[in-house]
């Protein structure tokens, strides 16, 4: 009997860890690489509601901003690969940032394990009411007129917000003057008084502002649910300008695949559901929920687009 007890005890000491504390056992951080309040923090809120339920823990949020997304970045693919840091990853964080900025002490293809693809938006170019211009072609005459003295904000040269706000203007002939922002939050303000003159950014954070009369729309780059009467640039006479930005989520490079799926699946079955979607597409988010394969190929393509337009552009990083 005595050897019998002793094999049971061996046989359930070798059991794999996971059988008996299974994942996730304690709250996950998820890190927003950008100041509360603006459309990556929303949507990164929204999906953690979401996923809790399903996890049987919470998703806290932590906003970790600073140089264009990448401080906080840079904590997710610093932090322990055992699923209880996880990170919102944007079109600026990973593929545009490393295009964008020298040193980004990450790379955005290897140094994190893909989760998937929460959804997409598109880009809304945004003004106060105090600038004159009422359309978009009364606004790109308005910053020819006043070369030099006209502005636009973004939250950062490492943001692809940036990248299109550059190509814009050599599209257009638009002269515009760049000021950088730590994030949407805090350009809002000065975009709605005036101490900048425009701002190209997506409908999450700014449409709100819009329908409140606070902001001025004058076109997007893919059709808007939320604000249906604002044209696309093509409608308002830019064909061509239609780049839509993406969230997703990231775990640490080396995070365990069987943590990886759960954590996917629990994202991939919120954002599909019909409270998922009705919540994103509220917020202008087109839902896709993508597995971490497909969400792996959406970064390292994105890579190659945004570099090669940077070239063409004549964008070096800074």
């Amino acid at each position: 009997m005595r050897a019998v007890a002793l094999t049971l005890l061996a046989v359930v000491a070798a059991l794999p860890a996971a059988a008996a504390d299974p994942f996730p056992t304690k709250p996950i951080r998820l890190v927003v690489p950008f100041p509360a309040g603006g459309g990556t923090d929303v949507v990164a809120r929204v999906v953690a509601n979401g996923m809790a339920p399903a996890l049987g823990q919470s998703v806290v949020v932590e906003n970790r901003g600073g140089a264009g997304g990448t401080v906080g970045a840079d904590a997710v693919a610093k932090a322990a690969p055992d699923g209880y840091t996880i990170g919102i990853a944007t079109s600026s964080t990973h593929p545009a940032a490393v295009v964008l900025r020298k040193n980004v002490p990450y790379d955005p293809a290897t140094g994190f394990q893909p989760i998937g693809l929460i959804g997409t938006t598109p880009y809304i170019l945004v003004s106060g009411l105090q600038v004159p211009a009422k359309s978009l072609t009364e606004f790109i005459a308005y910053t020819k007129a006043n070369a030099g003295r006209v502005n636009y904000a973004s939250v950062g040269v490492s943001t692809l917000g940036y990248l299109l706000s550059e190509q814009l203007k050599i599209i257009t002939g638009m002269d515009l003057t760049h000021v950088a922002y730590r994030g949407a939050s805090q350009a809002y303000p000065d975009v709605i008084s005036n101490n900048v003159s425009a701002f190209l950014d997506n409908p999450t954070g700014s449409a709100g502002l819009v329908r409140d009369g606070q902001l001025r729309a004058y076109a997007v780059t893919a059709k808007s649910s939320v604000l249906p009467d604002v044209p696309t640039f093509a409608e308002a006479g830019v064909p061509g300008f239609d780049t839509t930005f993406w969230y997703g989520f990231v775990a640490p490079a080396g995070t365990p695949q069987p943590i990886v799926d759960r954590l996917a699946k629990a994202m991939r079955d919120f954002v599909l559901s019909p409270q998922g979607r009705a919540e994103l597409e509220a917020k202008d988010v087109t839902p896709v929920g993508s597995t971490p394969a497909a969400f792996g190929k959406t970064i390292t393509d994105d890579l190659a687009q945004w570099k090669a337009l940077a070239e063409k552009l004549g964008i070096q990083p800074e």
